[in-house]
């Protein structure tokens, strides 16, 4: 069974329930506890349902046990990554652009300040993939 719970342990907290409870309100306590596990279970109906409605089809194809992060080993994605073969035919990465509107370009020459640029939406900022 799930959560390390088995048949001894369920068996053990059904007879404490049973003496805490007592027999006569023991029916109805089971009642309530089967609306709750029916609630969950439409409650996680719906969460599925939803996910699928949001995310769409291709949410099914998605293998959650390949994302979970507790089978990562540090050891080994550091392992990985000094090992991988780099791609050179990748675009460079622009160079983020400088925070003191005052600075000088150093493509420019030191003594001409650099120009401000308004921005809009046909000419977006620039985008620093490595500083998100």
């Amino acid at each position: 069974m799930e959560f390390g719970l088995t048949f001894d342990k369920l068996l053990l907290i059904g007879l404490v329930a049973v003496l805490i409870i007592g027999p006569e309100r023991l029916p109805k306590a089971a009642e309530g506890f089967a609306k709750f596990v029916r609630r969950a279970g439409e409650y996680l109906r719906d969460t599925r349902s939803k996910m699928r409605d949001e995310l769409g089809p291709e949410i099914d194809e998605v293998d959650w046990r390949k994302l979970d992060p507790r089978q990562y080993d540090p050891r080994r994605i550091i392992r990985d990554a000094l090992f991988e073969e780099p791609d050179f035919t990748a675009a460079p990465v622009a160079k983020p652009a400088s925070s003191n509107p005052f600075t000088t370009d150093p493509v420019q020459s030191p003594r001409t300040p650099m120009t401000r640029t308004a921005f809009s939406r046909a000419t977006p900022p620039p985008f620093d993939a490595e500083a998100t």
